[in-house]
């Protein structure tokens, strides 16, 4: 039986170098890797780490807004069974900068564009959106909910979700909340929010942390794991996808709760810890006051129930300290 092709676009971010390490040590019964893996990458050529660390990898310069690039992915890698789409422009004050650019980065016409040019559809796009398509006017919010983007981010986001599910004959849309865990094999430039709270409240000064917007932080593995498992389903089954799922934590957290976690995890003083609220800082973009999910529809759907985020704190704080 041949390997099958997973592509993973935006392959040098967080979430992308992660997911690649995962599945290249997926192996097969005759114990060798079970996918051909390709990633895209656009800013910076790939680092060594990430190269080293996944065997035989094909990586490709692409530019989403234009779709150069994908012809190479075409001759050199050929059609993947499995997309998976970790590119964005994800921070929301350069999207109200910029509106222009977070829709031709967040809408993905240029993929969507190559994918519909094969013969078959016989792809699966697996596309990371985000929990920032919702209003933040109530807690837990379902998929069939009304999405009411109060930014620039969301809007984009929402637009992509539209733009996938008029174009795509399968597809699986992920509504994913903060991302956090250990850092990647080769490091990223952002700030990871654990690892930030960690160094500020080491410092031994009093820190402000919104006390009054919440959201439901997901540990990074379990967001491969989400991802892996509808690979697999896809690959083992074959059966027609359109799936929209909220990808997030079991726990409704505020960033001083957050602050909080990290402080219990390390013995920290809780003093250090000065809530305020959100309104008393101009970020220069308006952000939603909660957008915690429900995520029974994850946990029915795929079997998968995300870790308590202390646990993860947990996890993640010792990774570094390991690594």
């Amino acid at each position: 039986m041949s390997r099958k092709r997973v592509l993973v676009v935006g392959g040098t971010g967080y979430l992308g170098q992660h997911l690649l390490q995962a599945l290249s040590k997926i192996q097969g019964s005759e114990g060798t890797s079970s996918y051909d893996l390709a990633f895209t990458y656009h800013s910076n050529p790939p680092p060594p780490p990430l190269l080293r660390a996944i065997p035989q990898p094909l990586a490709f310069h692409l530019d989403l807004r234009t779709g150069h690039g994908f012809d190479a992915i075409s001759q050199a890698f050929g059609q993947p069974h499995v997309v998976v789409n970790c590119a964005a422009l994800s921070i929301p004050r350069t999207c109200e900068m910029d509106p222009l650019a977070a829709m031709s980065i967040n809408v993905p016409s240029a993929l969507v564009k190559w994918l519909s040019s094969f013969r078959e559809s016989n792809t699966l796009l697996i596309h990371l959106s985000t929990d920032q398509v919702y209003e933040g006017v109530k807690s837990f919010y379902k998929e069939d909910d009304e999405t009411v983007p109060v930014n620039v981010y969301g809007r984009s986001k929402v637009a992509a979700e539209q733009f996938i599910s008029a174009n795509c004959s399968n597809f699986a849309i992920l509504r994913s909340s903060i991302i956090f865990g250990p850092q990647t094999v080769s490091p990223v430039s952002k700030s990871l929010p654990i690892q930030w709270i960690d160094i500020v409240l080491s410092k031994g000064d009093k820190m402000e942390f919104f006390h009054d917007e919440f959201r439901c932080p997901v540990y990074v593995m379990d967001v491969v794991s989400v991802i892996l498992t509808l690979t697999n389903k896809w690959i083992s089954e074959g059966k027609q996808m359109q799936l929209l799922l909220n990808v997030g934590g079991p726990d409704r957290v505020s960033r001083a709760q957050m602050a909080e976690a990290v402080a219990r995890v390390r013995g920290y003083n809780l003093s250090l810890i000065k809530p305020v609220s959100a309104a008393s800082v101009d970020r220069g973009v308006k952000s939603p006051a909660d957008i915690s999910m429900d995520i029974s529809k994850l946990i029915q759907t795929l079997g998968i129930s995300p870790i308590p985020f202390e646990n993860g704190v947990r996890l993640t704080l010792a990774a570094g300290a390991s690594s």
